[in-house]
């Protein structure tokens, strides 16, 4: 497939541009005590930034304090207690931002667990009403252990993406989470309370389905895409993304669940956990007819996160009219030159053509690909972060 006709694939679902109705901007970012970052006040520019320092420098940590704007924790899976920087108690985050529902966004958290998030100066007591309150997407080499790592790494990023782009799903998949913590904890009890482990099985049906719907109906929306992203990188063999659970197949899922749960009741209670419903799906990715992650490459394996990430960015647009920002961490590291370029291409076409807002971040100034030019320089050093002045946008 050529490269004009994969574009074409990242149209919307009825066949027109996706185009976005909002863009996400930050204009002003402040970091304090975030890792190695004491602090930090940038200015961006509507394109965006490129930040050139060496490696353990900062600039991961740049873009894990943005993306904690979204997540409302780390991307990184670290606790909000690791992050803070030696020495101290707290870190914080704020943000000016057009183009989203609030323009300004703030979040604190001390090592005791307390955390602060605040919307144009309110307080947001349920972390969920802030989720996304600015949309971002992350490239990132690490990206890889989406498809080597086991289904929870697949799933986590099915449940991220829409969680962000679908409010149904973000409050089943609470409810779900908490209702099969208490079954796990009553299983655990044994037959000492058998009624205990009844009483949790119709929430953990009706909001199981819920993830099971959106989760399928995802996955048939974007399968396509997917394959065709894929061959645009520059992979030959065709690759396929699949929706894997038990119950993908089922009409109606909550009666599958309930039977399921129902069925297995008695096996739980001798292993002491749940196992059977969505928390054990997988988003299966295979190369031709083999699985990607026990039989591809590790470029094959690069080329399926990179397409992964693209579909997130697509996501956004398509369900939510936001464009979001793109977070490149030294996103062409470990690509031939030839797949770097078509990357490029893909990256310009999910950013609208330039449209979208850039946070750029390489080793070196010689490794900013000459599209991105047009960015604001700065550089990092030890987790201080400057503008280049010799280096002014063009």
């Amino acid at each position: 497939m050529t490269l004009p006709a994969t574009l074409h694939a990242l149209h919307g679902i009825s066949g027109e541009p996706a185009a976005a109705s909002d863009r996400a901007c930050v204009t002003s970012l402040s970091v304090t005590n975030f890792r190695n970052i004491a602090k930090a006040e940038i200015a961006l520019p509507p394109d965006g930034i490129a930040v050139v320092g060496d490696n353990g420098h900062g600039k991961t940590n740049l873009l894990e304090a943005i993306s904690y704007l979204e997540l409302l924790r780390s991307m990184r899976g670290a606790r909000d207690r690791d992050v803070i920087a030696f020495g101290c108690d707290t870190f914080h985050i704020a943000a000016h931002v057009e183009g989203v529902r609030a323009r300004r966004v703030s979040i604190g958290a001390d090592r005791l667990g307390t955390k602060r998030i605040q919307l144009d100066g309110a307080d947001q007591p349920r972390m969920a009403d802030a989720l996304g309150a600015v949309p971002s997407v992350c490239f990132s080499p690490s990206d890889v252990t989406l498809i080597a790592a086991g289904p929870s790494e697949r799933r986590r990023y099915l449940d991220i993406v829409l969680a962000l782009t679908e409010p149904a799903y973000l409050a089943a998949l609470r409810l779900y989470r908490a209702a099969l913590s208490r079954r796990n904890a009553a299983l655990r009890m044994g037959r000492l309370d058998r009624a205990a482990v009844r009483a949790w099985e119709p929430a953990l049906a009706t909001n199981g389905a819920t993830l099971v719907n959106t989760r399928r109906a995802w996955a048939a929306a974007f399968r396509d895409r997917f394959t065709a992203l894929v061959a645009a990188v520059g992979e030959s063999e065709p690759m396929t993304l699949e929706y894997r659970s038990a119950f993908s197949d089922a009409a109606d899922p909550e009666v599958a669940l309930t039977a399921a749960l129902d069925a297995s009741r008695e096996q739980d209670v001798n292993r002491g956990v749940t196992q059977t419903g969505p928390h054990r799906d997988d988003l299966s990715i295979a190369l031709g007819t083999h699985d990607l992650r026990t039989t591809g490459s590790a470029g094959q394996h690069r080329t399926a996160a990179i397409a992964l990430r693209l579909l997130e960015a697509e996501t956004f647009r398509v369900r939510t009219r936001t464009q979001p920002l793109v977070l490149l961490d030294d996103p062409f590291a470990e690509l031939d030159r030839g797949r770097a370029a078509r990357v490029l291409e893909l990256v310009d076409a999910v950013t609208m053509n330039g449209v979208g807002q850039i946070v750029l971040c390489v080793p070196r100034a010689d490794e900013i690909p000459a599209e991105f030019t047009r960015l604001e320089r700065w550089r990092v050093r030890s987790g201080v972060f400057a503008r280049d002045l010799g280096r002014a946008s063009s």
